[in-house]
């Protein structure tokens, strides 16, 4: 029976069974990486404290200083003013602000023959898919706003599950506010901290609220007991447990085998197996460091919490500012620390100013005597009352009868030119301890053109560009673990949400199973209705951009449209409906819809789009039976008149017959019979004499028309019926 001393004797020789070894190699690294950052994260924290201080704290005057010019012996009469006119945080979000209008994002671009283009395009909407849901903006503003302020800043990647109901996850990108929370191994040499062997995260919480979230873990009461590794102290206060988040890279060793065809697979992995039972040998073999990322919540003591984590890095982004080692340790700072004594001067001279003036007589109002007599009320609160007139007696004159002058005010006291000239000093020192001027604060200057102030920009934003540049490295790196982990945790066919560039959302189905990257499925007529991906082929890496955000670009497009359609009012027919999309008032988009029915469809068309290729080519077969069509029907037609233009000449002959025949029995009525007779012969006689031609023709005979073809009703001519 298992009553816990088991466990209490596990945990008081370092931890709980089966993690003594992980845990004492935990608790040195942290003990390792708290003595490598002391020194400069007390610099780090006084940094905050300078730029975060205000007339109330008094955070930017050293406690030395304050003790000479406060309260002597408890009285506050004689305390020399100590004026904080902070300077600094306008220096700060100079360069955060910019950060914000120009954030640098990640693009997704395909590294190898197998990748794709159009899974590329998925990679970049899910990322941005990611970034929408998780307020990556946070997360990024707030790991810049502490580079700048004082040197490193951090954010991470997250997985929660979509929804309570459910056992798919997606992707997180989570802000880390207390950069001094985070202790990430030493011994890096990227700035992001990619080649990182681990990582902590730490949290302070209360004995109630480690009890309620952790319930199963061992008392506090045991842990502290028979307890000797002084590391372990650091852990349990009086009030407070330390959870720390461990993050840390396992190394295996494998050798990686090479067969024909360039198929490649770990020794004993199932493809290994496969290919020995197909008959194959390796031809080459290499030793291969095989990296897993693993996780862990502690207390030092137990593990609380563990599971693997699915990509290959330590999913803990690292963003810094400036960067120095110096004598085997590191050192970070930002903008902040090289401008503390000016500003600090800066303070003390205004100071200076305000007790100077403080401390000078009032100006009195000078005149000679006797000219306030009389009036002495009015002139003794002439500085507290406003008095609508003041008096004086007219009958002081010089000894010659001449007029005396009228009372005159003094010189007021004015602070010295050397005190002023040392106040506009400190402020120019400043300036050039952040890398900022007067053109990248907004003061004027001598130039007047435009693009002379870009130039004048430019040239001061280039002094603290190096901050923008290292967010933008943070940035792609964090892309790169997405692109990393979206094929691990987008296992399964789903349909995922994606975003485009212009924040339009849409849909995209993903299959790990099919074997290439992009399948089309069409339909009977060759239109492609679906597209299904799989983000596991091929190889993509990232770059990154920096510059105006979407919504920035479209303000900027929608400028540049407006005076090119006022000079060119013709451009209405050719683009009108761009022009009226960019713009954001409700109804924008309808009325763009609209607007692009009246523009000719010729500079609407896509050649490139599958769907209007296939009826490109419907409507041109369509158009080449529409052809055959109407010849067929003029053939039709032609013979048709072919055949009444036939009916109407046997009509015509008909007639022509018929009115012979009429005539030839009229006029035999009128003759006699020796007159038929001797017609008779006549023809018989004709018709001899043309036969005998026609034996000596024989083409004419043969073109002669047969008598069977002959009308029957038509006797030959001359011949009685």
């Amino acid at each position: 029976m298992d009553n816990g001393v088991t466990e209490a004797g596990a945990i008081a020789s370092g931890g709980t069974r089966g993690h003594e070894d992980m845990l004492a190699t935990m608790r040195t690294r942290l003990t390792m990486a708290i003595s490598a950052y002391s020194d400069s994260r007390e610099d780090e924290l006084d940094d905050l404290r300078f730029r975060a201080a205000s007339p109330d704290n008094q955070w930017q005057w050293p406690a030395d200083v304050l003790a000479t010019r406060g309260s002597v012996q408890g009285q506050t009469i004689n305390a020399r003013p100590c004026l904080t006119i902070n300077k600094l945080p306008q220096h700060v979000l100079q360069v955060t602000n910019d950060q914000r209008q120009n954030r640098p994002s990640g693009k997704v671009i395909p590294a190898d023959d197998k990748a794709d283009v159009e899974v590329a395009e998925i990679f970049n909407g899910l990322v941005r898919h990611i970034e929408y849901i998780s307020d990556a903006d946070v997360a990024y503003d707030t790991a810049c706003d502490n580079q700048v302020t004082f040197g490193e800043g951090y954010f991470r990647i997250l997985t929660e599950y979509c929804d309570d109901n459910s056992f798919e996850q997606d992707l997180r990108i989570g802000r880390i506010r207390d950069s001094f929370s985070v202790y990430m191994d030493p011994t890096i040499q990227d700035p992001c901290g990619s080649d990182a062997e681990w990582c902590f995260i730490n949290q302070e919480i209360t004995k109630e609220e480690y009890e309620r979230e952790f319930p199963d873990a061992s008392p506090l009461s045991s842990l502290a007991y028979g307890v000797g590794d002084g590391q372990l102290n650091a852990w349990i206060n009086q009030d407070t447990v330390r959870i720390a988040e461990y993050f840390y890279v396992k190394h295996e060793a494998k050798k990686l085998n090479q067969y024909h065809s360039g198929i490649t697979a770990m020794a004993g992995s199932p493809e290994a197996k496969q290919a020995e039972m197909m008959g194959l040998k390796p031809i080459k073999t290499r030793d291969v460091d095989v990296r897993s990322v693993k996780w862990c919540k502690t207390n030092g003591f137990e593990v609380l919490e563990e599971r693997d984590w699915a990509g290959k890095y330590i999913p803990v982004i690292r963003v810094v500012g400036n960067e120095f080692e110096i004598d085997g340790r590191m050192y970070v700072s930002g903008l902040v620390r090289n401008a503390k004594d000016a500003q600090r001067m800066y303070n003390y001279w205004v100071s200076q100013e305000a007790e100077m003036l403080a401390l000078a007589p009032k100006a009195p109002f000078i005149g000679y005597g006797g000219q306030f007599e009389g009036y002495e009320q009015q002139w003794k609160t002439a500085n507290v009352n406003n008095w609508p007139y003041l008096e004086v007696n007219p009958d002081v004159t010089d000894g010659a009868g001449g007029m005396l002058p009228l009372p005159q005010r003094s010189q007021p006291p004015m602070a010295s030119s050397g005190l002023l000239q040392a106040k506009a000093g400190a402020a120019d020192d400043i300036k050039s301890s952040t890398g900022q001027y007067d053109s990248s604060l907004g003061a004027t200057s001598n130039e007047r053109s435009g693009r002379a102030i870009l130039a004048r920009e430019k040239q001061s934003d280039t002094g603290t560009y190096h901050y923008v540049d290292n967010l933008a490295r943070a940035i792609r790196y964090a892309t790169r673990q997405l692109v990393d982990m979206i094929p691990k945790i987008y296992d399964t066919q789903r349909i995922a949400r994606i975003i485009g560039m212009d924040g339009e959302t849409d849909q995209a189905m993903i299959d790990p199973m099919q074997p290439m990257p992009v399948k089309k499925i069409q339909n009977e007529a060759g239109i492609v209705i679906k597209k299904i991906y799989n983000p596991n082929v091929g190889k993509y890496d990232v770059a990154v951009t920096v510059g105006p955000s979407y919504m920035t670009k479209r303000q900027e497009s929608l400028d540049a449209m407006s005076s090119l359609l006022q000079g060119n009012p013709q451009l209405w027919a050719v683009a009108g409906d761009l022009f009226v999309k960019n713009m954001d008032w409700p109804g924008a988009q309808e009325m763009a819809a609209r607007f692009a029915k009246t523009i000719d469809p010729r500079l609407l068309s896509d050649e490139d789009d599958p769907a209007l290729q296939a009826a490109n080519q419907q409507m041109q077969a369509m158009g080449q039976e529409m052809q055959q069509m109407q010849q067929m029907l003029q053939n039709v037609s032609q013979s048709m008149e072919a055949q009444t233009l036939k009916v109407k000449e046997f009509e015509a002959e008909v007639k022509a017959y018929d009115a012979e025949t009429k005539r030839i029995s009229a006029v035999q009525a009128g003759m006699s019979e020796e007159q038929i007779q001797d017609i008779a012969m006549g023809v018989v006689a004709a018709a001899l004499e043309s036969q005998g031609m026609m034996n000596q023709m024989p083409e004419m005979r043969e073109e002669s028309m047969p008598m069977e073809q002959m009308p029957p009703e038509m006797p030959p001519q001359g011949m009685p019926q």
